[in-house]
């Protein structure tokens, strides 16, 4: 075991149901391409990490759940780390991956600047995604996160046909999901 104990980890594949998030260029929806990331998570930490760490989801299926109840269940289970993830839109031009954390002073914000660096740089590291740096919002998914790491990933935008067709392939959502989870682990094993 790398960490002695089991870490939890809560991953949240933002939107769902109704709110089908950003509609991608080629039609491909944001909430179905952050769950498929979530299910290749689960899948990749079962079969190559032997469940290493112990990963709770928000949502496994197309369902739409409250903000507030996102992050309960990381209060609940007093989780190591919160993960939300999401895709983003602008210009046809606008590419890359970036992560937000909460912008306020508290004590677990230079930790959550930690995660979300560790994630950049395993997504930039191997998958050539335009690195867009850590940012700083007011996001309710991250303000609501007092006790625990918390980001936001923004895994790239639907809105340019280069990453939305990237999307579009299970290769390519299994190496980001793979990214994603490095990039936790490394985080919890280096304790930054």
């Amino acid at each position: 075991m790398i960490f002695g104990q089991k870490k939890v980890v809560v991953i949240d594949p933002g939107h769902g149901g109704m709110d089908s998030g950003t509609i991608g260029i080629n039609g491909l929806l944001e909430k179905d391409v952050v769950l498929n990331v979530t299910k290749e998570i689960l899948k990749l930490n079962r079969v190559f990490f032997k469940e290493e760490l112990d990963i709770y989801v928000t949502r496994s299926t197309d369902t739409l759940i409250s903000l507030s109840d996102r992050n309960k269940l990381a209060k609940g289970l007093n989780a190591d780390v919160f993960v939300s993830l999401h895709c983003n839109a602008s210009q046809t031009f606008s590419r890359g991956i970036e992560v937000y954390v909460h912008n306020s002073d508290r004590e677990n914000t230079k930790t959550s600047i930690g995660l979300g660096l560790s994630i950049l740089d395993e997504a930039t590291k191997e998958l050539r995604l335009k690195k867009r740096g850590i940012k700083f919002n007011n996001f309710q998914v991250l303000r609501e996160a007092n006790n625990y790491p918390a980001v936001l990933v923004e895994l790239g935008f639907m809105t340019n046909t280069d990453e939305a067709d990237y999307f579009a392939k299970i290769k390519n959502v299994r190496a980001v999901s793979l990214s994603i989870l490095l990039g936790i682990i490394n985080h919890l094993k280096l304790g930054l």
